[in-house]
């Protein structure tokens, strides 16, 4: 009974520890996907941006949500880097494939530059967030020059 029981939490936990690319039926699914994640982040991103450069009022709640958002977010594009998904409708840049440890490397800043956003944002500081803003753009800013076609 044990061992049944067992075999019934290791299914499904080696189900989910499945090649992330499994979940993409097609190349051209992965490539979509990614594209709509880091168009969804750019939109909450650019509302705390509007916050932070004074283009509209600050609201601290409306910066705390759209920085939780955008902190989780931040790490589901990049599954959907995998092979074959270089052709097609994209502006990724073969940089992504031939130098992954760099663009590993880009995507870990900017997740940990978006983590000090969002946890800037929930103390309701406008100038904290303002600087984390700075912070967390610079980091895709510079996985955008590196990593995508203009």
């Amino acid at each position: 009974m044990k061992a049944l029981a067992s075999l019934a939490l290791v299914v499904p936990l080696v189900g989910l520890s499945a090649p992330a690319m499994a979940q993409f039926q097609k190349a051209e699914d992965a490539v979509k996907y990614r594209k709509s994640v880091l168009t969804v982040m750019g939109h909450h991103f650019g509302r705390i941006g509007a916050m932070a450069n004074g283009r509209v009022p600050f609201d601290a709640q409306v910066a705390a949500d759209n920085a939780a958002l955008v902190e989780t977010l931040s790490k589901l594009p990049f599954v959907a880097f995998g092979e074959g998904t270089d052709k097609g409708e994209t502006r990724a840049k073969p940089d992504i494939w031939t130098d992954q440890a760099k663009f590993k490397q880009a995507a870990e800043k900017m997740q940990a530059e978006v983590a000090k956003l969002s946890a800037a944002a929930k103390t309701g500081n406008l100038d904290s967030v303002k600087e984390a803003f700075g912070a967390a753009g610079k980091s895709c800013k510079a996985c955008h020059d590196a990593f995508r076609k203009d």
